[in-house]
């Protein structure tokens, strides 16, 4: 086995989980539907006052998107469990931690991605300084991808499960806090012109971190889900 053949593996589930997604855009359009629906929505029920909105903002945007990548994690292995292709990975030749990470860069890309197009219009909506901006979308490419490594773990232990959508979010959610706190930090940092250089070196590590170990662990727990 060689590099070659892992990346063209890599590259097809990649390439059959983007048009699976494509072919389902009503099913995959309800994460970013909800981020745009909840941010537009909840200046109504906080108020008008530009002050107070700019001043949430972080934490809102951030919430909201945890919630809306939270939506959409079922989707990386349940049609795959449903439909037995899940079992066709596990027994491939190819190492299943690859496959695993291409099925999470597919979810990043069809949940993950468009919340990085939609921040940037809600952020001016809710009157977020122009020079956090820039900070704020960094700490989503650094962010989201993490959320969606650290999400396939407890997809990966909860998949046999008929109803682990409650398990799903008491397993993920305690692992999203220091995403959520050192972004929401940068990004308020940012507006008051403080330095941002550290949280934004931790969320780095952090997207390392889970590179590295989140298919493994995701692998290892999908062969104990299915045995």
């Amino acid at each position: 086995m060689n590099q070659i053949t892992m990346a063209t593996a890599y590259i097809m589930l990649l390439r059959r989980d983007m048009i699976l997604a494509y072919r389902n855009r009503a099913e995959f359009a309800n994460p970013p539907l909800f981020f745009v629906l909840v941010v537009s929505l909840l200046p109504l029920g906080i108020g008008p006052d530009s002050a107070l909105l700019a001043k949430v903002a972080p934490g809102l945007v951030w919430v909201v998107a945890l919630l809306a990548t939270l939506l959409s994690l079922d989707s990386i292995f349940r049609s795959d469990f449903e439909d037995g292709a899940l079992e066709l990975l596990l027994v491939s030749p190819q190492p299943i931690a690859v496959l695993v990470l291409a099925k999470i860069t597919a979810h990043w890309l069809v949940a993950g991605l468009p919340l990085l197009v939609f921040a940037l219009p809600l952020s001016l909506m809710l009157y977020l300084p122009i020079s956090a901006l820039p900070v704020l979308i960094a700490t989503l490419v650094l962010g989201t991808p993490v959320l969606s490594l650290l999400g396939a773990i407890g997809v990966a232990l909860t998949v046999g499960l008929r109803r682990g959508g409650m398990l799903l979010a008491l397993l993920v959610l305690p692992l999203y806090v220091p995403v959520l706190i050192f972004a929401t930090s940068a990004v308020q940092a940012a507006a008051t012109g403080l330095p941002v250089s550290g949280q934004l070196a931790i969320m780095s590590a952090m997207l390392i971190l889970a590179l590295i170990l989140a298919p493994l662990t995701a692998a290892a727990a999908l062969r104990i889900s299915l045995n």
